[in-house]
């Protein structure tokens, strides 16, 4: 029997048994260093060795797990003995105290729980400030007595959709991981439906991303447990779904009497409901549109974006569809306080930069008309379909493209990106057809030259490269193998980037000072009007520009400038941005509508400085010239 003394070598090895991956991209999914990925593959072949296999480095791929002994690999049970009943660190601290609240009728006192998993209870103390802040984002709180302890407080379907997406973050980190079996009921229920609603939504016209699939099978199980531990719904107003996903939430209410043995209130009907369709695929036709909220919120985003940005995205039904189809789910997340995490929306802002700037101006300003507050998440998902559309109308043709099958079964917005990003980092190649895992294995063979796929699969004589909607360096050169692709940035350094407007500031400074002092002089040049400034103010006070690895891009609202350049900044003291950050390399836009199509190319030149973690060389620079030339050293590289 093989058991792994710590988890992270327990990951590695599911990790390399599932696929062939270097080091530089080990060390990145397990965000260690290479060296201790190195010594980590010591260890694991160590324990192998004497059960017939070891994994092999590869050149050019990486390392491979090679059994020398079938009989024996396939007699050892390899064990993950790395699971644990108690939290280790701050995170897994959290984690356990955000279940504890969510699961216990009864008042918590932390000395008790530090006790049970021997921390101290300082330690806990400061870990609440986190659990209060995540409580928050619920709408819910906790209410501390002297003598009794502390209680969570709030609406029952807010607790229910928080542990729900708590779960759900636990299943997409260790899919056996103690807080998901820890409870019986729970983990009993949650197998029920997990093996059960495949079946349902085999004879259902109710089509559920990977994602959805995973919260509704959970939800059931935590409603399940929540109606057995005496704690029903509150009533709910009733929310208008298809025919549909009323007869697949019959189904699933007539498994939660049997499981909780009792009758349920209608709010419990409608609340699976609403969950169902929040999260379901859906397929929206042109004729089944109307003048509701979310074509209203639909055209005032278009709208904002031409008269403020002058990309004219208003005639593009696709995008205008496919907008509405996620907007429609959108408002009624919104209006049951429904949190859909979003867990690439890093990535997505600086991906998707420019995008994501037009549609939180759009967002924001719409906001002030409406009682809906539009979370960072859910703008994140209507960026995609945005930047999707800005790259299908604002992109280079290419002729003879090497063809390639997308498989995906992530829902539209996974699409969409996975298409945007193909687009923007190998042009060149034609997608044939966007099918889902199922549709792919029944597919007698591949016409397309390729197939690039968001999860393994088996080949069907073609090629196949597993990429992520946000792919890494690893993944994009797997791709790159097979379409060649040529990226040069000079043309925007040349244009945009100049001595006159490049500052190295080596004194402590404000950043409204700064925004300040560089607007002055781009308008003393009549490059911008005063109104600039302000613009430049009012779009950092709606969200942070920094972007990461110290690297801010502020910028104005729309495309105010008469002239485009780009405003660089060194400050190696660094210059506080907000929300507890500090920015060391300032790249302020000033952008022209005249200039409107090359914005993009602005935008992705930051954001390959930012992926190449260039912050620090670049501050190492004294003056425009080194300045310049080590970006183009690090977007060659790149």
């Amino acid at each position: 029997m093989v058991r792994f003394p710590y988890p992270r070598l327990a990951l590695l090895y599911s990790t390399l048994h599932a696929e062939t991956l270097p080091q530089d991209e080990l060390a990145r999914r397990l965000s260690v260093s290479t060296r201790t990925v190195r010594t980590d593959i010591s260890a694991l072949n160590t324990l192998l060795l004497e059960h017939g296999a070891q994994f092999i480095l590869q050149r050019g791929e990486g390392y491979m797990l090679t059994v020398h002994d079938k009989i024996r690999f396939d007699q050892a049970n390899i064990v993950n003995s790395s699971h644990r009943a108690v939290p280790r660190n701050a995170r897994e601290r959290v984690q356990y105290l955000l279940m504890s609240f969510l699961t216990s009728a009864y008042s918590l006192k932390l000395q008790d729980l530090a006790d049970s998993w021997c921390v101290n209870r300082a330690a806990l103390q400061t870990d609440m400030a986190e659990v209060r802040q995540h409580f928050a984002n619920y709408q819910l709180s906790i209410e501390a007595r002297p003598h009794y302890g502390m209680k969570l407080l709030g609406r029952e379907s807010a607790i229910r959709v928080c542990l729900c997406d708590l779960l759900c973050q636990l299943c997409r980190e260790q899919i056996d991981h103690p807080l998901l079996t820890n409870d019986s009921v729970l983990h009993a229920a949650s197998m029920t439906f997990l093996s059960t609603l495949p079946r349902l939504l085999a004879h259902s016209n109710v089509r559920l991303t990977d994602e959805g699939f995973h919260f509704v099978s959970l939800y059931c199980a935590v409603a399940s447990k929540r109606i057995i531990d005496g704690f029903p719904l509150e009533v709910l107003s009733i929310e208008e779904v298809s025919r549909d996903t009323r007869l697949l939430a019959s189904d699933l209410i007539s498994l939660l009497k049997q499981i909780s043995c009792c009758e349920l209130s209608s709010a419990e009907t409608h609340f699976l409901q609403v969950n169902i369709a929040v999260r379901s695929i859906q397929h929206v036709q042109a004729s089944t549109i109307n003048a509701d909220d979310a074509d209203t919120l639909v055209s005032y985003i278009l709208d904002y974006i031409n008269s403020n940005f002058n990309y004219d995205l208003r005639h593009d039904e696709r995008l205008r569809i496919d907008l509405i189809t996620h907007v429609k789910t959108m408002i009624t997340r919104l209006r049951y306080q429904i949190n859909l995490p979003n867990p690439v929306l890093t990535d997505i802002k600086q991906h998707y930069a420019l995008a994501y700037d037009f549609t939180l101006a759009a967002v924001s300003s719409w906001a002030k008309h409406t009682v809906y507050q539009v979370n960072e998440n859910e703008i994140g998902y209507l960026v995609l379909h945005i930047g999707v559309g800005l790259e299908r109308h604002y992109q280079i043709a290419f002729v003879g493209r090497p063809q390639a099958l997308l498989v995906c079964d992530g829902g539209n917005s996974t699409l969409r990106m996975i298409e945007a990003m193909l687009q923007r980092k190998f042009p060149q190649i034609l997608i044939n057809e966007s099918i889902t895992q199922q549709a792919y294995y029944a597919l007698e063979q591949i016409e397309s030259d390729f197939v690039i796929s968001t999860k393994p699969i088996e080949d069907k004589g073609k090629p196949v490269v597993v990429v992520s909607p946000f792919p890494t360096h690893f993944q994009l050169e797997q791709l790159a193998k097979i379409v060649e692709i040529d990226r040069a940035h000079s043309y925007v350094l040349d244009r945009y980037f100049d001595e006159r407007h490049f500052l190295l500031i080596d004194e402590p400074i404000t950043q409204d000072q700064l925004f300040h002092r560089l607007c002055t002089q781009l308008e003393q040049e009549g490059i911008v009007d005063p109104d600039f400034y302000h613009s430049v103010v009012e779009r950092e006070a709606i969200l942070c520009t920094i972007q990461g690895d110290g690297i801010a891009v502020p910028h104005s609202l729309g495309l105010l400038a008469k002239r485009s350049v780009v405003y660089t900044v060194l400050a190696p003291q660094g210059i506080a941005w907000g929300e507890g950050v500090e920015a060391t390399v300032i790249f302020l836009l000033a952008i022209s509508k005249e200039d409107y199509e090359e914005a993009m190319a602005i935008y992705e030149l930051f954001i390959s400085l930012i992926r190449e973690c260039s912050g620090v060389r670049l501050l190492e620079c004294h003056d425009f010239f080194e300045f310049k030339a080590a970006a183009i050293a690090t977007l060659k590289a790149h």
